[in-house]
């Protein structure tokens, strides 16, 4: 894609876009009240808002390689965003939203040389290819892989738990975790319910 594709977009952006609502564009400078924390995966063919569709303002987005969330460790970015929008921010929910066909989770379960910092990265993730070699030696190819994607987020929502500032909400009610999935193929998005154990599709009104 050539720069001058972007140059292209911010011009439409500006001219058929932000000037028919400037006014909603210009209440942002005011400020942010957003009431959801969303986790998803760097991969380019995620949009959270297109997705969900909300607008600017709504989602607090972290995004990374593998929508992983690091067990708490003062300093990390990670830690910083969770601590910051949780506590001066009036977030209500985190969602950890992973994806199908994830390149990360690929290379958490075959890792490709020359790779190091990736590689390093993912060890965050271990626990969950931990799971996978214990529990799913019977999948192969595309199950394995939703297998990782599903467990990942999991994981992922537990290592939220070790930061202080989840803790004190979760253990007064005022915060909620979700486990997401979206699949890239038919936009299917599923959640994780604790009840049966499984991911159910959400958003399906029919």
């Amino acid at each position: 894609m050539p720069i001058q594709r972007l140059v292209d977009g911010i011009h439409q952006f500006q001219t058929e876009v932000f000037r028919p609502a400037s006014e909603f564009f210009g209440s942002l400078a005011h400020g942010q009240r957003p009431e959801v924390l969303f986790f998803t995966c760097a991969d380019s063919r995620i949009n959270p808002n297109l997705v969900t569709q909300t607008n600017p303002g709504e989602l607090f987005l972290v995004r990374n390689v593998g929508n992983i969330v690091p067990r708490y460790a003062a300093g990390s970015s990670e830690a910083a965003a969770i601590e910051f929008a949780v506590t001066q921010l009036p977030i209500h929910d985190i969602i950890v939203c992973g994806h199908s066909h994830c390149g990360a989770m690929k290379a958490l379960l075959e890792p490709a040389e020359g790779l190091p910092a990736l590689e390093a990265w993912l060890a965050h993730a271990e626990p969950t290819r931990k799971l996978i070699d214990a529990n799913y030696g019977h999948l192969h190819d595309m199950e394995r892989h939703m297998a990782t994607v599903k467990e990942n987020v999991l994981v992922q929502l537990e290592n939220l738990r070790t930061h202080p500032a989840v803790q004190e909400r979760l253990a007064n009610g005022t915060l909620h975790l979700h486990a997401w999935v979206y699949h890239i193929e038919d936009g299917l998005v599923a959640a994780y319910d604790p009840a049966s154990g499984q991911f159910k599709p959400v958003g399906d009104r029919s």
